[in-house]
């Protein structure tokens, strides 16, 4: 954090979040008690450096009912960490309305993490690996998370909940160049009605979604992302640990440099701090 000269983080847990054996809500409940216990103690103990988005045992609904409100009650947290599918159910799906209408009404904000897709087959779950020895982060995780964006935008769920702020990964991932396909189409999709137009997601997305920039948007794929956001919608974000030190520095720099070059210095500094204090309610310095 010193290196990289940042004065807070928001910590939250990866893939595969807190639910860990389909079927098994007792252990899925507990990890996730413990888990957001462990953040909130870390938080309390260096409250100038962290801040956390608190884990949800999804697809308990009952469960993750309950520790929304102790985790925003007793634990401090200031959001919460949605995996892009839990056990192979995707956010817009009806059986999490009542948890989606749950975090609208405490009016919090939701992070999408990326996680390896699962495809459902009754009582059993298929991990999908299209292509053996290559690693989900590097392409499966860009494209779970455009399917749960998918997922909420089509559902009505984002309509409906107005009291969320939604917090995408990885500058979109591959939402974006797929946007208007997907609004074009969206009336064939199951449970979508109507479907939804490419002027109303960017209406959306602009008004209730901020995007970080974990990963590697630029040199291309920030540009893709400004056709649907202005940078009032950008965030900074590292994926540290998982991306190691050095590499996120690397990173970290090549984001700086990039956005120096797409924007100057003043909005710049709104990207790597003012927008992230409006999100979260800190007060600028």
């Amino acid at each position: 954090m010193n290196q990289l000269k940042i004065k807070k983080s928001v910590l939250s847990m990866s893939s595969p979040a807190t639910h860990l054996t389909p079927g098994n809500d007792e252990e899925g409940r507990s990890v996730t008690r413990h888990a957001n216990i462990d953040m909130s103690k870390t938080c309390a103990d260096h409250p100038a450096h962290f801040l956390f988005f608190a884990s949800l045992p999804l697809p308990d609904v009952e469960g993750s009912l309950a520790e929304i409100d102790y985790a925003l009650d007793h634990l401090g947290a200031v959001g919460f960490q949605i995996l892009t599918n839990s056990h192979g159910i995707y956010p817009g799906d009806q059986r999490f309305s009542r948890v989606f209408d749950k975090l609208s009404e405490r009016k919090t904000i939701v992070f999408f993490h990326p996680t390896t897709c699962l495809i459902r087959h009754d009582d059993s779950l298929e991990k999908v690996t299209p292509l053996p020895g290559v690693a989900a982060p590097i392409m499966e995780f860009m494209f779970d998370s455009t399917r749960a964006l998918m997922s909420l935008l089509t559902s009505g769920t984002v309509d409906r909940c107005p009291g969320i702020t939604f917090v995408v990964g990885h500058c979109g991932a591959t939402f974006p160049p797929i946007m208007e396909r997907i609004a074009e189409f969206s009336s064939m999709i199951p449970g979508a009605g109507d479907g939804i137009s490419g002027e109303k997601i960017k209406q959306l997305l602009q008004t209730r979604f901020y995007f970080d920039l974990a990963g590697v948007p630029f040199p291309d794929q920030i540009h893709g992302l400004l056709r649907l956001v202005d940078s009032s919608r950008l965030l900074y974000g590292s994926d540290f640990p998982y991306t190691p030190a050095r590499l996120a520095e690397s990173l970290a720099k090549r984001v700086d440099d990039g956005l120096q070059g797409l924007f100057g210095s003043e909005t710049t500094q709104r990207i790597l701090l003012d927008n992230a204090q409006d999100l979260l309610g800190e007060a600028r310095e």
